[in-house]
């Protein structure tokens, strides 16, 4: 049975001691919402991938409270501390080289030599890493490869029955996983999110080049197929299929099922992409279509999101 949380102290402090226990917790961030587990320990973190049905090569986010937290877990550098500094708390995660003594569990990184951290501004969240007292490793609160929850009851919906319990924070404001950049070596945008990469490119004063390998993925969401509904999915659609929902962009979608912003605000799109997914598959029969969106700050996340759920599976 999976508790349902009130994110006030007392839920708080209850979801606190699960995570002390070994148990699992979901819970807010500004992005999307976490599946949370003791990053310091193997069971709580084999749990995860348990609950997920994830690929163990995948490696995890790990979330702290603050920047002195995360410098306990990774070598920063000057770049690192100028876009730490710049964007944390917030929705962009850094890959750093691991620190012999940070003592997390090994299936956190993938047994990799870096780790992927993050310090959420979500004050549900931060309020529970702070009664936690530790490093907790949270991947998005979903079946492994599926939508990704924006609300409690999204997590419900796919983890009822496999998790302790979800901490109930209201719908997540940005609504895109977070930024992944990565600092290993050559700066590298390894997953376009909530901070635009030109934002990132602007604070470090050099052009981002991706290219990671889905085959073997140095942070999470670089599966080629994730964020996947139960439908098929056809993108940069103007006229759709009879029979096919479709989900607008704008106001020029006469007649979509749904609309991600009618007012083209990508901002808007963004909070509103997965939710927008799970309706669509809700009251789909085999095939969801969605109109284009600009490929531009963060649109380019939306459609990266969009192109894996597309993605033969």
């Amino acid at each position: 049975m999976t508790e349902r949380l009130s994110p006030d102290a007392t839920g708080l402090d209850r979801a606190a001691a699960l995570l002390r226990a070994g148990d699992l917790v979901a819970f807010p961030t500004e992005t999307v919402y976490g599946l949370g587990g003791d990053a310091r320990s193997d069971i709580a973190v084999a749990r995860i991938f348990e609950a997920k049905g994830r690929p163990r090569f995948n490696p995890l986010i790990v979330h702290v409270p603050d920047i002195a937290a995360a410098r306990a877990l990774a070598h920063f550098d000057d770049r690192a501390e100028r876009v730490a500094s710049a964007f944390w708390p917030g929705p962009l995660t850094l890959v750093l080289p691991l620190r012999a003594e940070a003592g997390l569990s090994a299936l956190v990184t993938a047994e990799l030599t870096s780790v992927a951290i993050r310090v959420p501004a979500h004050p549900v969240a931060q309020g529970l890493l702070r009664a936690f007292g530790g490093p907790v490793a949270a991947p998005s609160a979903n079946p492994s490869g599926r939508v990704s929850p924006t609300r409690a009851d999204h997590v419900m919906e796919g983890l009822s029955g496999r998790i302790a319990a979800v901490v109930d924070g209201g719908a997540s404001a940005v609504g895109l996983e977070s930024t992944i950049l990565g600092l290993v070596g050559a700066a590298q945008l390894l997953r376009p999110g909530g901070i635009p990469a030109e934002v990132l490119e602007e604070c470090l004063g050099v052009p981002l080049p991706t290219g990671a390998d889905p085959a073997r993925p140095v942070a999470p969401g670089q599966l080629a197929s994730h964020y996947a509904p139960g439908a098929a999915v056809r993108l940069g659609v103007t006229t759709p299929t009879p029979g096919a929902v479709w989900i607008g962009f704008g106001r020029d979608c006469a007649g979509a099922a749904l609309n991600l912003s009618e007012t083209a605000d990508l901002v808007e799109a963004a909070a509103n992409l997965f939710h927008a997914l799970r309706e669509a598959d809700r009251i789909a029969n085999d095939l969801i279509e969605v109109a284009p969106i600009p490929d531009h700050g963060l649109g380019r996340a939306i459609n990266d999101r969009l192109r894996r759920a597309a993605a033969p599976r």
